[in-house]
Order: C-alpha cells, then structure tokens, then sequence
C-alpha cells in the first residue's frame, strides 16, 4: 500500500512517503520543513498568523508530491503546539482544505505509541530490553519504556526545545541564571514523570535534536542518514557538546557547518533535556534512530 504519513509538530512538519508491506517501509520520499508553528504559543496560546502562514506553505508542498506519487492513504497527526493552541481549528480546517483528510490532534499518549513503534521497528540486532525511547520535540518530550514493537509505559511532558528557549534563554548566548532555571524546569517535569529512565537496558533517542547533535559530534559537514542512524554517542558526548553550543550565540551556531539555520537558536535547550535524560539513566551509550514517528504513523496506516 502506497501511504503518506505527515507528522507536524512544534518546530518541524515532516512527510513520509512509502509502500508499506508486512517486511518493512520502501521509502519514496522523506522532506522535513521547519515552519516553526508553535511560535509563541507557550506565552500566548494562540498560533500565529505568520507561523499558519509557513506551515500552510509547506502542506501545499506536500500535497503536490502525495498527489505525483499516486498515494492510497494518508494520516496527518499533529502534536504538541496544536494541542495547546486555542485556536487550532484554525489550522485543522486549513489542512482539511489542502489534503482533503481529517488532521488528527493526538493526545501525548498516542504521539508516544507512534514514536516508540516507528523507532523499535528500526532497531537492528535484538537490543536488550527494556528499551526506552526519548523523543524531543519542539513543545513536548515523550519517554516511552518497551520490549517489542508496543509501549509498555509511556508520558508526554511539557517540554520540548522551541517551549524551552522561549521559556527560559532568552539572552544570546544564554547566561548562566537562565540555563540553571531551564534545567530546574527540565528536572521538575522529570521528577513527576512516570518513566523512570534508569530501568531501561537500552536507550534510543529519536527527533531533530538528537540527529542534530549527532552531526556536530561527528562533524558531518552534510546532513548524512546512513552516518547517523544507528550512531552510538555516550552521555559525556552530549554534555559536552552542549555546554559548547550554551556558550555560542546564534550567530556562532549558524557559522557552524553542520547546522541546520532552523534549529540554532532552540538546540541547547532540546540538547539540555536530553542530558537531564541521561544523567538518570544507566546506560553507557545512548543509541540513534533516523526512524521517528514519521515511520510509525506510517505503519499505522497499514495496521
């Protein structure tokens, strides 16, 4: 069956087409646009005009390439800043219009399922359980605990990299007050999380951070899948580059090769939360996967 699968969060609106048999994903077409739609949104509660504006640019992108491929389905699910926003009918009904589908407003719950089977259908080997997925987004962070391709225990917190920035490091580069206040709210959420990190035997990190973390600390000059899924990092990887980009302004971060221009301002914050993560875990190395929720959404379409 030839799907379409869009996910669209805080930062990122992302499509996946694929035909999708009982032995895997042949991917047609993977494109990411950062349109940012969940500007402002933790302050106001509200999407912006110019954010609506952005995202709806790229949905008719992608609307364009589901009609060239000759798509059967398509699932549209959208996260974290959609549900937060008051006004998201606004957006919802402007989709409807461009896809003519039904864009589904997951709860926290649903968006870990997705990711946590689109990242353990990935894994490769047979990886010691149980696993626990981190997924950073631009509003929301999921950690999702599992054996096999089904979440045993799952919760969706309220942050995520763009909610954090905008929350707390507002300065350029970030003093030092404002990173030690992003990490007490980092360490609250996680001290009323559910998911106890430290009872998972292996650790996978999903979303733009952690791939865009990974590309500095192996210093691809060119955004490269094959290089960084799968890439094994450790905890003193991540802090460490970390600590580096805290001390940057954006225009430093931009100056770096292997930065993405719409993720530069919010990476310390994404890259904050996931060392938070792994300071409670007991795994030596945190392992990475290309496969998202992008590739479980489009496994639930055939489901």
């Amino acid at each position: 069956m030839k799907v379409a699968a869009i996910d669209c969060g805080t930062n990122t609106i992302k499509l996946l087409i694929a035909t999708v048999t009982a032995d895997g994903l042949t991917e047609d077409v993977r494109e990411a646009r950062m349109v940012r739609l969940g500007q402002g949104v933790d302050r106001t509660g509200v999407l912006a005009d110019e954010a609506l504006e952005r995202a709806f640019g790229a949905i008719d992108e992608y609307a364009a390439l589901i009609r060239d491929h000759g798509v059967e389905r398509v699932r549209f699910v959208a996260t974290s800043a959609t549900r937060d926003a008051a006004n998201a009918a606004t957006f919802t009904d402007g989709v409807r219009a461009r896809l003519g589908v039904d864009p589904e407003v997951v709860t926290g719950a649903e968006e870990a399922a997705l990711s946590f089977g689109g990242a353990a259908r990935n894994l490769r080997g047979s990886p010691q359980p149980p696993v626990l997925v981190i997924d950073i987004g631009g509003g929301s962070t999921e950690l999702i605990l599992g054996e096999g391709p089904t979440p045993t225990s799952s919760d969706s917190m309220d942050i995520g990299a763009v909610r954090l920035h905008e929350r707390h490091l507002r300065s350029d580069p970030p003093t030092r007050e404002e990173v030690e206040a992003c990490v007490r709210d980092i360490d609250a959420h996680l001290d009323a999380c559910p998911v106890d990190p430290v009872a998972a035997s292996t650790v996978v990190a999903v979303g733009g951070t952690v791939i865009q973390l990974t590309m500095g600390l192996l210093e691809l000059a060119a955004y490269d899948r094959t290089a960084t899924d799968h890439a094994e990092l450790s905890p003193s990887d991540i802090d460490r580059i970390v600590e580096r980009l805290l001390a940057m302004s954006v225009e430093e971060r931009l100056a770096l090769p292997w930065m993405h221009p719409g993720r530069a301002d919010v990476i310390a914050a994404g890259g904050l939360i996931l060392g938070r993560i792994l300071r409670r875990s007991r795994v030596e190395t945190l392992l990475v996967s290309e496969a998202d929720i992008l590739d479980g959404i489009a496994w639930s379409v055939r489901d």
